[in-house]
């Protein structure tokens, strides 16, 4: 987003030779559900990645198999086109967020708005997690979950905004009960 290029870590100086790339359906198409993703590196690091996998999951579906291929296939243009509505996605759940009061942390290449709920009252974004629903018909998802330290990140929260923009739109008109 913003101009800014991701830079895969196997295109710097020393490190194609040491470096597994992994990938999703979900994460570059948003085919969360299918369950399929590759990994690309030499010879020998795919070879340990398959004796891992092979201990991680029985089976995978065939047809979504056959899919990501085609996928796989598309042009740049696709790319380009989804790294900007994903981007007018973002602003508009920042700007959106920021209204209602949240100290928002825009993302740089990810569906997802990091924001504090401390404006807003709430000290746990688990207890605001917990509450939203109910509130708002919103669900966001308390960051301390992805943490070893309960603590840290204790008022974090994200919010996905990889949806139609009239359900961000709704989401965002939703949310401004919180400032009510």
């Amino acid at each position: 987003y913003d101009g800014n290029r991701h830079v895969p870590l196997a295109t710097l100086p020393g490190m194609a030779g040491r470096t597994v790339t992994i990938s999703s359906g979900g994460k570059s198409f948003g085919l969360t559900g299918w369950k399929v993703g590759w990994a690309h590196a030499n010879e020998d690091l795919i070879r340990a990645v398959h004796t891992v996998k092979q201990h991680l999951s029985f089976t995978s579906g065939a047809p979504f198999q056959r899919a990501m291929v085609t996928a796989l296939g598309l042009s740049d243009d696709y790319f380009v086109d989804l790294a900007k509505d994903l981007q007018a996605k973002r602003d508009l759940v920042v700007d959106g967020l920021a209204s209602i009061g949240f100290d928002v942390y825009p993302a740089s290449g990810t569906y997802y708005v990091t924001a504090d709920v401390r404006p807003l009252g709430y000290e746990d974004g688990m207890e605001f997690c917990l509450d939203l629903p109910s509130r708002c018909g919103v669900v966001a998802v308390p960051n301390r979950v992805f943490y070893d330290d309960e603590e840290a990140g204790r008022s974090i929260v994200r919010f996905a905004y990889c949806k139609r923009f009239e359900v961000l739109d709704q989401a965002i008109d939703r949310l401004r009960r919180l400032s009510a």
